[in-house]
């Protein structure tokens, strides 16, 4: 079986959708058989093929307790003291009822949840009919991780009350009068209201599970058929569908945005903005109703078999909630999610009165197509194929060098994280893996000759995880380029996907997938990128917060260790340069006016990340936004109307798509400081190396001359 390690990545998320409110408590959910029996299964493959195996016990159970709690009320705001009293007595009890498969204690902790969830969002309602008084001297605490839960309900009462305030003052300093704010809270606490009596079975399993997993080590998960499936498609990049981002918008499954060359976008049927009110299948199935139903469900229903047709009941953007609807039909087909796939552009950079062409690459994670590969499909889709090209194209561009810019990319593939380095370094060791037994492999490129042998940076922030680090790791260690940025997320070890359902030769899906630690890996020099990263050779500021962001913050992962450099020959000369590289990026930076700014912002964002607490006197809070909104006037940081530091009080369900766009729009719009500061050290390395080729003495027989 393959090695993979990285990410989940979800393409669509549950959010709420309008139906007919419930009143009274939500339904009891309780567990499936199959639910139980994973469990017990994958307590037993965890127990003998982890890499380091923690056994079930009540220690165990304690942990997992403690971090199913957690995961459903992280602020400490649901719960009440007795309810994790009641709790907590049967955290010992959790090991043995998994071993009777017996899934009754976390599924009767969430239906508490559910309710709790009810009740506060009933109360917050209620709120809405006073009118707050903003002149009081009061602070609402931002963070409650670490807080006791209330010990009381009028301590709970007390609690959302400063919560729904605190929600009024935002609006109100974003200029919405009473009535408009009345509307967009009692609508938002509606939406919560309505998903807690939306959660299903699988919910709590999965959330129960992920609990489990996570217990045993930071990177061990658990797939439901649905995550599963999802998994999938972030590997190979490709779903058979209609092609269609969809988002749940004011009441309705709205399309967000068509993928170019889908289905959707080709029927010319469709457009950003409409909404789905039902969905049927084949050429003649009755159109069932959806409005209600939940995105994930919805998203079941349209994807399907190649070349299977689903008709879609659309009510178009511009119409009313009573406007024309009409029916069409789109012929499924595979579809090809290139968003996340890499890309290339080219950075013109002027150093002195000449002009540098730098290739950028970008990759936002490292996929393959592990089933094509399997079946021998010579097209098969993956990252290293994929940067292959792009190289390729580069070269023929002419340019002076390249970036490959690693920044949130959380890994994937270990085998393209192999491949990736011998386009950039050739044939060689590339990363060493030590499994349960302490046996050391050592995992080469067997290229013959890199794909590129210019100047080259890898630009990574802390979001630089795993196959990340050790494309990273390698290149450094090689000396074949600089690394530019952030410590990475310092995640070293190895994770391994076990279909449970091909294990016990289940016909159909019915236990789901675990993906376990196996081994740790190790750089080519020995070391590891376990917790410490992968260091730059040149730093960059970033927005990141090591304290919640990294292998570090987690209180289970594995400890920094070491093995035997692996044989290899560094080739490139990058160190010897990196003194000049550093004393002209910092040259750069005292007159660059951008840099400085966005140094400015991480300072800020920090000291606000700090705040632990928010002053709900309207006064305090009106003189902070005018303190933030003449910092950001007076550097002009207006894209097209669109300040990116002003707080709306909205949250992203709530504006409208066009609004959304905007935003998303300005982001990805804005200029990247970051990348061309990296850009312009990758300038400089291509200076710096075509100055030492030409000063280097000509040696016999080198001439071009014939």
């Amino acid at each position: 079986m393959r090695l993979q390690y990285g990410f989940l990545c979800l393409f669509l998320a549950i959010a709420p959708s309008a139906y007919a409110l419930e009143t009274g408590s939500p339904a009891v959910l309780t567990p499936l058989q199959q639910q139980a029996q994973a469990a017990h299964l994958s307590a037993q493959i965890l127990a003998r093929s982890h890499y380091k195996p923690v056994p079930l016990d009540d220690a165990l159970s304690a942990r997992i307790m403690n971090q199913f709690i957690k995961s459903l009320d992280p602020d400490r705001v649901l719960f009440l003291q007795t309810d994790i009293d009641k709790f907590t007595a049967n955290s010992t009890k959790i090991d043995d009822a998994i071993n009777r498969e017996d899934l009754q204690i976390p599924f009767s902790i969430f239906n508490v949840y559910m309710q709790r969830v009810v009740d506060r969002m009933n109360y917050a309602r209620n709120l809405l009919k006073q009118n707050f008084d903003f002149s009081v001297q009061e602070d609402y605490p931002l963070v409650r991780d670490k807080a006791p839960w209330p010990q009381s309900e009028a301590e709970s009462n007390d609690l959302w009350r400063k919560r729904v305030k605190n929600d009024w003052l935002r609006l109100k300093l974003a200029g919405k009068d009473d009535a408009g704010i009345r509307d967009t809270l009692d609508k938002r606490y509606e939406n919560s209201l309505e998903r807690a009596y939306k959660y299903k079975s699988d919910d709590v399993f999965q959330t129960f599970m992920d609990a489990y997993t996570t217990s045993i080590d930071p990177h061990t998960d658990y797939f439901g058929a649905a995550a599963a499936a999802e998994f999938d498609i972030s590997m190979k990049l490709s779903l058979v569908g209609i092609g269609a981002v969809l988002q749940e918008r004011d009441d309705y499954t709205t399309i967000r945005e068509l993928v170019a060359g889908g289905p959707a976008q080709v029927s010319g049927k469709l457009a950003a903005g409409d909404r789905i009110v039902g969905v049927g299948q084949g050429e003649n199935g009755p159109i069932k109703e959806v409005v209600g139903t939940r995105l994930d469900e919805i998203v079941q229903m349209i994807r399907g078999a190649k070349g299977s047709v689903v008709r879609l009941d659309i009510l178009p953007a511009d119409a009313g909630p009573d406007g024309k609807h009409h029916i069409i039909s789109l012929v499924r087909d595979k579809i090809s999610l290139d968003k996340q796939a890499a890309k290339k552009t080219i950075l013109s950079i002027k150093d002195g009165d000449a002009t540098r062409k730098i290739g950028v690459i970008t990759l936002p994670a490292f996929y393959e197509d592990f089933e094509a590969r399997r079946k021998g499909d010579k097209d098969y889709r993956s990252a290293s194929r994929d940067v292959a090209k792009l190289l390729a194209e580069l070269k023929q561009d002419n340019v002076d060098g390249v970036l490959i810019d690693l920044r949130d990319n959380g890994g994937g593939s270990l085998a393209e994280a192999i491949d990736l380095t011998g386009l950039f370094v050739g044939k060689g060791p590339v990363v060493q893996e030590r499994d349960a037994r302490g046996k050391v492999e050592v995992e080469n490129d067997d290229l013959s000759a890199p794909a590129w042998t210019g100047p080259l940076a890898v630009l990574i922030n802390r979001g630089s995880a795993s196959a990340s680090e050790i494309f990273a790791a390698a290149i450094q260690d090689y000396g074949r380029g600089v690394i530019v940025g952030e410590p990475s997320f310092g995640k070293g070890t190895v994770q391994t996907v076990i279909n449970l359902d091909q294990l016990t030769h289940s016909s159909r899906p019915k236990f789901g997938e675990l993906k376990l630690t196996v081994a740790q890996f190790f750089r080519v020099d020995g070391g590891t990128t376990q917790l410490r990263g992968v260091t730059p050779d040149i730093s960059l500021p970033g927005f990141s917060d090591p304290k919640s962001l990294g292998e570090a913050s987690y209180d289970n992962a594995l400890p920094w260790s070491q093995v035997k450099p692996a044989k290899y020959t560094p080739d490139g000369d990058i160190k010897t340069l990196l003194p000049q590289l550093q004393s002209r990026h910092q040259a750069r930076l005292a007159n660059d006016k951008d840099f400085q700014r966005f140094t400015e912002d991480v300072a800020e964002l920090k000291t606000q990340r700090e705040k632990r607490v928010v002053s709900l006197n309207e006064t305090e809070r009106r003189n902070e936004l005018i303190a933030q909104a003449n910092r950001l006037k007076s550097r002009q940081q207006m894209n097209d109307g669109v300040n990116s530091g002003e707080d709306d009080g909205l949250e992203a369900n709530e504006r409208s798509l066009s609004a959304d766009i905007a935003i998303e729009n300005a982001r990805r719009n804005a200029k990247d400081v970051l990348l061309n500061e990296t850009a312009s050290i990758v300038a400089d390395q291509a200076d710096l190396q075509a100055g030492a080729l030409k000063a280097a003495p000509q040696q016999p027989g080198n001439s071009d001359k014939k």
